[in-house]
Parts: C-alpha cells; structure tokens; sequence
C-alpha cells in the first residue's frame, strides 16, 4: 500500500491516520507544483484530479479524497471512529464539515483574489474553529478517544496557526494533546514538518 502525500498538506491527515491504525504502507512525497513523484512519475498519471491524497491498495486500485480514505481506515480500524448510535454517519458528517466549511475555506486564504476575501474566509474560519470547540465531546471530537476526523482537524488546526489565525483555546490544548500522539509525531517527522 502506499500513500502519495506532499508535506503538510491536506494528506497530513491520511498519514497519521494509517499510523494511528497500526496499517503499513510505503510514502511517495509528490512535488505538487511540478505535478512529479520522488521517483520522477507524472502525478496526473496516477491522480488526474493532480491533488493528494492518493491511497493505492497493495492491488493497484487506488482511493482519492480525504473523506474516503478517512473512512476507509476507520473501517479497518474500528478505535478510530465514534462509538454509539449512526457512528458511522457522525463521521462522515464531521469530516464532511472538515472538508467543505474548514479545509474549502484555506484556498481563499492560501489563495485570495484580494483582500476583502482573505478576510472573509479567516471571519469564516474563526466562526467554524469556534463551532468546533462547542462541538468537542471531550478531550477528542468524539470524546475521550481519538478518531480519523481528529487527525483531519489537527491538520487544519497546522495551517490555522501557519497563516496565525487565533483558535478557541480548547482547540489549541487539543492540538498539544495530538502532537504528543507517537503517530502524529512520526507522521510529522516522515513529513519533515517542525
């Protein structure tokens, strides 16, 4: 299996995920300006949608976007999803909201076509990091264990203090709390990242 990833992307997520579930699987760093893999490969060839994630099962079938390959691994390892009544629909609904009212948001701060909305997307972040530190169960999104959906919320929380905007507190002591997690400091050192 092998995860095509480009540091400190969005893909951050996948990484310490597949950790977070003891699942083995090779690294392929992707040069997202260049489009090209650490081994010279067209990255359209193996994603023509030229983002990461790419997850390639051992029998070359290959999963895209976050949501799935999120779920993909909490299917596989069961710890790392909510527990209860429609879990499995709580996670998808949380990542979704990750996905399209947080992650969506960075392409216009990352990328703005001018001022005016730059600063529409941090009010709407600042607005969708508050609502996540109400929404926080515990300790975790879902309460005292972690799930995949937290690994996508620590990567979004990364680009949040990389482009400084301020986060609820709660949400800044659950960062600490995932940093010091073994698999998100080793996805971290993979990714050269701090």
């Amino acid at each position: 299996m092998k995860l095509y990833y480009s540091p400190g992307a969005c893909s951050l997520a996948d990484h310490i995920a597949l950790h977070e579930a003891n699942i083995e699987f090779d690294r392929v760093r992707v040069d997202l300006k260049s489009k090209v893999t650490e081994s010279g490969q067209s990255f359209n060839e193996i994603n023509p949608k030229s983002y990461v994630p790419v997850l390639e099962m051992n029998d070359g079938a290959r999963l895209t976007e976050n949501i799935a390959i999120l779920s993909w691994i909490a299917d596989r390892e069961p710890s790392l999803a909510p527990k209860g009544d429609m879990a499995k629909m709580r996670l998808l609904e949380m990542l979704a909201f990750i996905s399209t009212e947080v992650h969506k948001q960075f392409g216009r701060v990352f990328r703005p076509t001018s001022d005016a909305e730059a600063q529409a997307a941090r009010d709407k972040l600042n607005q969708r990091f508050e609502l996540l530190s109400q929404m926080m169960k515990g300790e975790y999104l879902f309460g005292a264990e972690a799930s995949v959906a937290d690994a996508y919320l620590f990567t979004m929380l990364l680009w949040a203090k990389k482009v400084g905007l301020d986060v609820p507190q709660r949400l800044a002591d659950f960062s600490d709390r995932m940093r010091a997690r073994p698999a998100v400091a080793l996805a971290l050192q993979h990714e050269g990242i701090e």
